[in-house]
């Protein structure tokens, strides 16, 4: 099978939708499959690519210094680009440019055209539009993403709850729940002691990790606050944050607000294979507080490296935590929440036990079965639209009224 992924984002962007493009990539072309991804180009992405990847001019985005914004004339361009390649399917990953552009490329080629809903936009929109008001901004999130998922054959999401949130909205095209998974090979080895060493952190220091984009709608203001009654308890107790992202100056200033400087570190990216698989092997506790996550599958890899979780459960993170391995699960508390935590930091037996359990819990969500899934997910798509294309003319593409 031949796919085309269309994406608004790709690494060297980090972030949940370049890891699942990736990580379904690799899945899909060991299994035999066939897979290109259009993307934005980036200042710092010379040279990183793997064949496969196809680069369209951008443009900066203002106030957002990590995204680009594919041109529409580069866009226009993507046929004579492909060099005559064959493709049987469409496969939108974000809903900007690349979704307009996925389905004038699936009408002019006469293929199916299916996507992915990532983002959990209705939660999401009021972080970066902070002039406009919420209940507004919610009102277009739901109108937006209806009216794209019903221009498309089918829809991907990550979780029974954003498939209940997409039915809610009127979506009607065919929609199917599809977690991306982990590569588990790719989360073995890691050296908690030689990070710890690194960064100068002594090695019996209690240690709460976050991993992911620092971003506004992560909820990293609640582990702040969290953290300060955590500190009453574990006075030397340290929060380390592992990523970039739009709310740092935010929460720089709220650790000093707090009085934090000495119980919160953050130290940007880290390379996904090698530091940061220290990073989290160096944790006692990986702490996540995320309430519009489509997956959370940072939750599945800190199980996957034996660190024990403790997050709140909502949205896409119910279906992980739902099965309580590996994990406990806090309210959105700040009090209670650092109960959870300092039960474990008052307990090793209890940690191991989850370190455990998390990693045999993890093992269960291997993305190569996850993979043949979206596979046969195509081949329905395909040959039902194989059928509509030979009793009438397709019209599936055209833009609702």
């Amino acid at each position: 099978m031949r796919i085309l992924y269309l994406s608004d984002v790709y690494f060297p962007r980090v972030n949940g939708v370049s890891t699942s493009i990736r990580t379904f990539r690799r899945e899909l072309q060991d299994l035999g499959h066939q897979v290109v991804v259009a993307a934005p180009e980036y200042p710092q992405a010379v040279g990183i690519d793997e064949a496969g990847i196809l680069r369209i001019r951008a443009r900066g985005i203002p106030l957002d210094p990590e995204d680009r914004l594919m041109r529409g004339d580069a866009l226009r361009e993507l046929p004579a680009r492909l060099n005559g390649l064959k493709f049987d399917i469409v496969h939108i990953q974000t809903p900007f440019a690349a979704h307009y552009a996925g389905l004038r490329l699936a009408r002019e080629l006469r293929l199916p055209c299916v996507a992915t809903y990532h983002t959990f936009f209705e939660e999401y929109l009021y972080h970066y539009v902070p002039f406009a008001p919420r209940a507004l901004m919610r009102c277009f999130a739901r109108e937006f993403s209806r009216r794209q998922g019903n221009q498309v054959n089918a829809l991907v999401v990550p979780s029974r709850a954003m498939l209940a949130a997409l039915t809610a909205y009127g979506v009607r095209s065919p929609m199917t729940v599809l977690p991306t998974g982990i590569r588990l090979k790719e989360l073995a080895g890691g050296d908690g002691a030689a990070f710890r060493r690194t960064h100068g952190i002594a090695a019996d220091r209690p240690m709460l990790v976050h991993v992911g984009r620092v971003a506004f709608e992560k909820n990293i203001d609640f582990l702040l606050r969290m953290l300060v009654q955590v500190r009453s308890r574990h006075p030397d107790v340290l929060l380390l944050i592992a990523g970039e992202g739009p709310a740092l100056p935010h929460l720089q200033s709220l650790v000093r607000r707090l009085q934090l400087d000495a119980n919160v570190r953050f130290v940007g990216y880290l390379d996904r294979a090698t530091t940061l698989l220290d990073c989290f092997r160096a944790g006692d506790v990986f702490v996540f507080a995320s309430r519009t996550e489509t997956q959370g599958l940072v939750l599945l890899e800190a199980m996957a490296l034996g660190v024990p979780v403790v997050a709140i459960a909502e949205m896409g993170t119910i279906d992980i935590l739902d099965a309580g391995k590996g994990a406990v699960v806090a309210p959105l508390s700040e009090s209670t929440y650092a109960d959870a935590v300092c039960d474990l930091l008052d307990s090793p037996s209890e940690r191991r036990r989850l370190s455990i359990e998390g990693m045999q819990y993890a093992a269960e969500w291997d993305a190569t079965q996850q993979a043949r899934r979206l596979a046969d997910i195509y081949s329905r798509v395909i040959a039902a639209h194989g059928e509509a294309f030979r009793g009438k003319a397709n019209s599936r593409f055209l833009p609702e009224n």
